[in-house]
């Protein structure tokens, strides 16, 4: 015949519980998916400011933590994918940017266009806000010289490309600094804000997969 729990019993219970809890959310934020936010406008209009999103940390293989060690993974980052990344010149910040070539692969940048491998880009996701366009020498933005990407590195970009600081500026991305791909948004607001988000919901964006 069972006996009834104690309290004491009952509280050790809700500690192991809320312990065990605290684990898997752990184990998951590391291993296998993370959220973000977006804090800036460089991936407009495919990820708006206020827009909250999952990351998925398997596709690549997560990184074991403290450590330069990558697990295994899905396959490698692929040209076109939105990826999450620690930023190269200060990794405690996250960026969020297309990739637009990987190891091996030239980038040419020609009067605000995108070449790789000496072909033109078909980016129907680009924003320019600006039509000047700036000369080669004073600025990478609209023209930039074509690079070959080292092995294990990334040339990422972000849409919105007249506004975006990008590997145009500071390089490429090494995939040891490399979180994950961008999956969907799960909630989005336009309220500034953290008590004005709930009345500014973005209902259309909701769950919208991330191309």
């Amino acid at each position: 015949m069972s006996t009834p729990n104690t309290p004491r019993s009952q509280t050790r219970d809700y500690i192991e519980a809320i312990a065990w809890a605290l684990v898997i959310t752990l184990v998951l934020r590391t291993f296998v998916i993370q959220a973000f936010r977006i804090p800036s406008e460089s991936m407009s209009d495919t990820l708006l400011v206020g827009d909250f999103l999952f990351v998925n940390k398997l596709e690549y293989g997560p990184k074991i933590p403290f450590t330069h060690v990558r697990l295994p993974g899905l396959h490698p980052p692929r040209n076109g994918e939105v990826i999450v990344f620690q930023w190269p010149e200060d990794p405690s910040k996250d960026f969020i940017k297309r990739c637009i070539a990987t190891g091996g692969q030239t980038v040419e940048v020609r009067h605000k266009q995108v070449f790789v491998d000496g072909v033109r880009l078909v980016e129907p996701y680009v924003k320019h806000e600006l039509s000047n366009e700036e000369p080669a020498g004073y600025t990478p933005r609209d023209n930039h010289t074509p690079p070959t990407v080292a092995p294990g590195e990334l040339f990422m970009m972000g849409d919105n490309r007249d506004n975006s600081n990008d590997s145009r500026f500071w390089g490429t991305v090494p995939m040891d600094l490399v979180k994950g791909r961008a999956l969907f948004i799960y909630f989005s607001t336009a309220g500034t804000k953290w008590w004005s988000g709930m009345f500014h919901v973005r209902f259309d964006r909701l769950f919208r997969p991330i191309r």
